[in-house]
């Protein structure tokens, strides 16, 4: 056994020695309930991690205020080489822990948030923590992922712009990496129609809903599955009162993409939409969130990954590209080597029941130490 490989086994024996730790841990952060549009509840969730990273990194973040919105960054000496990039916003409902808590079954941790991605979190700043050397390492944890990233794109920029290498702790995909993903796009087509009442004059109305109901018909045309791109009507509302002819309606539409030029293909149809009933106007507002996450940002890092996990005696690690988006893509658009899904081993993001798998947390936490000793060598 080489030098590197015993310090990467010693690493991942002291993380294993740390279980009882890391589970509560992470029960502390479920706890926490931290949905994105709260930003009292993420600012709540922030403090949290900020004392567990001062505790495990000896450290104190940088609390950077942006829209009202709290965000964390540690910078660990000199400029950033290697970044760990991780969010603590969740798409669960305040509450929600009052029917769901946290709890540990049959080796599985479950709660809100449990595996997108507060499981990664306590991974990756325990991960820092056994390391005998962190110049040059930087930590950046948001509060706005699950929305798009709004008020932290810039400071996530920032950040990576320069680095050697950008470690995103989102979910594993059934324990493999994330070495690409789609870019997202995200629009809203509002409807103007003309409100009425539905039983006296509905003549004299423009059914905002009926209008919406060709437009959504007309939307879910403009994917292209061939090549990898989806267009989908989701959340979507119409009218005010029973007994009203709809004035407004509104739908939203989610886009995937795997190339820019379908973005741009789908935003100019969906800018060619035209009404279909005489009278009724449309509104179209949004635009791409996040380009593309191309596999060649991530081939390299890859490799080294999958090399360390073999010499730390973990099972074969595998590469996956998937649809979602992520923060990872903002920074390989960047041209920053990104490899992302490095987090927590588990499944059921964003659904009742998401888990973890509590006999991998130490040995992923583990890859990412020897990962970031590996990169910073």
């Amino acid at each position: 056994m080489t030098s590197t490989e015993h310090a990467a086994s010693a690493m991942l024996a002291e993380l294993r020695s740390r279980q009882a730790r890391l589970v509560e841990d992470l029960a502390t952060l479920v706890g926490i309930e931290s949905p994105s549009q709260d930003v009292v509840a993420t600012a709540a969730v922030c403090d949290a991690v900020s004392r567990l990273g001062a505790d495990l990194l000896g450290a104190i973040p940088e609390r950077h205020e942006v829209q009202g919105r709290t965000h964390l960054r540690w910078r660990l000496g000199g400029p950033t080489r290697v970044l760990l990039l991780m969010h603590a916003d969740t798409v669960w409902p305040k509450g929600t822990t009052a029917r769901w808590p946290f709890a540990v079954r049959d080796g599985r941790a479950s709660g809100p948030g449990v595996f997108d991605m507060k499981a990664g979190l306590i991974q990756g700043l325990h991960a820092l923590s056994v390391l005998d050397d962190v110049e040059g390492v930087g930590v950046l944890v948001t509060t706005d992922e699950e929305i798009g990233s709004p008020s932290s794109q810039q400071l996530i920029e920032e950040t990576a712009r320069g680095a050697d290498a950008v470690l995103v702790l989102e979910p594993s995909a059934g324990g493999a990496v994330k070495t690409a993903r789609k870019g997202v796009a995200m629009f809203d087509l509002a409807v103007v129609g003309r409100a009425a009442h539905a039983g006296l004059e509905p003549e004299r109305g423009v059914n905002a809903a009926v209008e919406m109901a060709h437009q959504i018909l007309a939307i879910a045309q403009v994917g292209d599955p061939a090549l990898g791109t989806t267009v989908t009507p989701t959340l979507a509302s119409a009218g005010t009162t029973m007994n009203t002819v709809p004035g407004t309606a509104a739908v939203h539409v989610d886009v995937r993409v795997t190339r820019l030029d379908e973005a741009a293909r789908v935003d100019a149809a969906l800018h060619a939409l035209r009404p279909v009933l005489p009278d009724a106007r449309l509104e179209l507002s949004g635009g791409v969130n996040r380009p593309p996450f191309q596999e060649s940002a991530s081939a390299a890092l890859f490799d080294r990954a999958r090399r360390l996990a073999s010499e730390l005696g973990l099972e074969p690690l595998q590469s996956v590209m998937v649809g979602g988006g992520s923060d990872g893509n903002f920074t390989a658009a960047l041209g920053v080597p990104t490899l992302d899904g490095l987090g927590a081993v588990g499944d059921g993001a964003h659904a009742e029941g998401e888990h973890v798998i509590l006999g991998t947390v130490a040995e992923r936490a583990a890859l990412v130490a020897a990962l970031v000793a590996d990169l910073l060598r």
